[in-house]
């Protein structure tokens, strides 16, 4: 069911990742300006590998000579060479000591890189959202598009940070390792390689059944998060029409796929530990086998033997690595696919060739012929005509669903129209820069929108660069000063999260002072005394008046009382005009504004 606050659920696809290649190379290139850290990574990943690797073949010679002089004193033909094994043990701490600083310096970097990767995605997913139409968040619910932020962007980072470093080093190590092997046994290296088959097989398995999992895991994750956003904040909706039940309800299916998708991911994933370890060990009782059998016959020392039985350990070690490595790839790149989908998506046109400037907008509007649908196939604006001269107050008025808010989406150009023209000065709104253009509105909408932050702060937003005074005077002007005051630190008062700390009409009075401040040509007021009481209202009123003069308005309104003194009322139905003119003309008429207006004081 939809959400209270309007979202709505949906279900997300369970295949997996659309173009998995496809996305990699995006990643590849989405690092390219980070080329030489990377390949400082690899390098001291490839060291740090080698390194270790040399050290127990180095080490094994120390267990020959233990063992040899072990022999030489039972025999009494000789004794350990304490000296020879000391010098060896150095240079195997000496090659660990160097490998290990060879992996800080590689860990150190690559988390580096892995940061500046996640802020660079952060910060485009930002601005990417300043240049998304609206259509698109009135599609989805708020939690969906946090999640691509907040736990996609984690995901990749998480596992982008490990899974590169494993790639590396477990390649290098299982290369380098095999070449060791080599050196001491090809025939015991190639009872080892037989696992390899198996290891791979069974890996390739895993992947093809988890990796749709995992897609699904990351978009119910944001899925959850939506639901659990809009019903904490709408939790009082929730209350007051009872549906609590009903959403536990809802939450527990969309919570029963998302534990259902986590589940399989992470079992499957789970069980590559597992068989690799029972391989591994198979290639130890193989190694043990046949290391005895060459012992016997001379072809290789003791010390050999037991390098070899390392080698086999470093060996399956970067194989169940690479296992991992896998599963955090999977998990990683449906996360970012996600993201990439999203700094993909459809943008509104911000910049206008020969744009016409704004900076000396009269407001002189023309609505021709307009016609519009959110839908194409479904219009609801149908042949819109006005004209409103510079500094006039207009006032549109009609039964919910008209098309009353539609016209100002239309005017802000948060949507374009389908057909005919709306005009500013002249000018067609596409010959506007989309953002300039927006600057020569205010607005206060019927939905007031705080910030967490002081009263101060939030006021100044409509102009930053604003002084102190200037605030506390349209503050005044909105009436709003007096009440400011008798809070703890007046204007210092600190605004919660939703500012739910003050009543709503001192919200709409803060919003309403902010527009003041703001002292933009234009101005739009959706229902903006709405959430205020008669005797506030008529205050705010005089100050709105006073604010207009010179200014031209739209103002849309259901309490027709506020607009008695527009200059010309607009009256909508089914998203045509049906009426228009001034308070007088229009009661004369005894039409359709008659009888609304006469419905609220009946």
């Amino acid at each position: 069911m939809p959400g209270p606050m309007g979202g709505h659920g949906g279900r997300f696809s369970t295949a997996k990742a659309k173009d998995f290649k496809g996305t990699i190379k995006k990643i590849i290139t989405y690092i390219g300006g980070y080329k030489i850290g990377v390949i400082a990574v690899m390098i001291c990943a490839v060291l740090s590998a080698i390194f270790h690797i040399v050290s127990p073949k180095i080490l094994g010679k120390a267990t020959t000579a233990l063992s040899g002089g072990l022999m030489g004193k039972i025999t009494g033909t000789g004794g350990i060479d304490f000296d020879y094994i000391g010098k060896i043990l150095l240079t195997v701490l000496a090659l660990h000591l160097v490998s290990f600083v060879f992996s800080m310096i590689q860990g150190f970097t690559m988390s580096g890189i892995t940061q500046k990767l996640c802020y660079k995605l952060r910060r485009e997913l930002a601005e990417k959202i300043n240049r998304m139409p609206l259509k698109y968040f009135e599609s989805r619910t708020y939690g969906e598009v946090l999640s691509r932020i907040t736990n996609d962007i984690d995901t990749f980072g998480n596992g982008f940070n490990q899974s590169v470093t494993q790639l590396i080093t477990s390649v290098t190590t299982m290369i380098g390792v095999v070449i060791m092997m080599l050196s001491i046994s090809p025939l015991m290296t190639l009872i080892t390689l037989l696992i390899l088959p198996v290891s791979l097989t069974f890996i390739s398995l895993v992947m093809k059944k988890s990796q749709k999992y995992f897609k699904q895991q990351q978009a119910y994750l944001g899925h959850v998060n939506g639901q659990v956003e809009e019903n904490y904040s709408g939790h009082l909706v929730v209350k007051a029409f009872g549906k609590e039940k009903d959403v536990i309800a809802e939450f527990d299916r969309t919570n029963a796929t998302l534990f259902e998708s986590a589940w399989r991911s992470q079992f499957l994933s789970g069980l590559m530990m597992p068989v690799m370890q029972f391989v591994g060990n198979l290639g130890y009782v193989g190694v043990a086998i046949s290391g005895a059998f060459l012992a016997i016959r001379g072809s290789i020392e003791i010390g050999d033997i037991q390098a070899f039985i390392t080698y086999v350990k470093n060996f399956t070690q970067p194989m169940q690595q690479l296992a991992q490595v896998t599963n955090m790839m999977q998990s990683m790149v449906a996360a970012v696919e996600r993201v990439f989908e999203f700094l993909e998506e459809e943008e509104e046109d911000q910049i206008t060739v020969n744009a016409v400037p704004v900076e000396n907008v009269k407001g002189i509007v023309d609505f021709k012929h307009v016609r519009f649908g959110y839908d194409p196939d479904q219009v609801i604006i149908k042949d819109f005509n006005a004209h409103v001269n510079q500094g006039q107050q207009i006032a549109i008025v009609g039964p919910t669903g008209a098309g009353k808010t539609t016209m100002v989406k239309l005017l802000m150009r948060f949507y374009d129209v389908n057909g005919g023209s709306i005009e500013l000065d002249g000018h067609n709104l596409k010959a506007y820069n989309r953002n300039e253009l927006r600057n020569a509105f205010g607005m206060v909408l019927q939905d007031t929108w705080l910030f967490k932050g002081s009263i101060m702060e939030n006021i100044r937003y409509g102009r930053l660069d604003a002084t102190d005074e200037e605030v506390i005077a349209a503050a005044k002007s909105a009436h709003a000063d007096h009440f400011i005051r008798t809070l703890p630190g007046g204007y210092n008062f600190e605004l919660n999260e939703d500012a739910t700390n003050v009543s709503a009409g001192q919200r709409q009075l803060l919003t309403i002072a902010r527009a003041i401040l703001a002292d933009n040509p234009v101005l739009i007021l959706d229902e903006a005394t709405s959430s205020v009481d008669t005797r506030t209202e008529h205050r705010i009123q005089k100050a709105m008046d006073n604010l207009m003069k010179g200014r031209t308005s739209f103002v849309i309104a259901h309490r027709l009382s506020t607009i008695r003194n527009a200059d010309m009322i607009l009256v909508m139905k089914d998203g045509d005009i049906i009426e228009q003119g001034n308070h007088d003309a229009l009661m004369e008429q005894q039409g359709f504004y008659a009888e609304l207006y006469n419905a609220q004081f009946a």
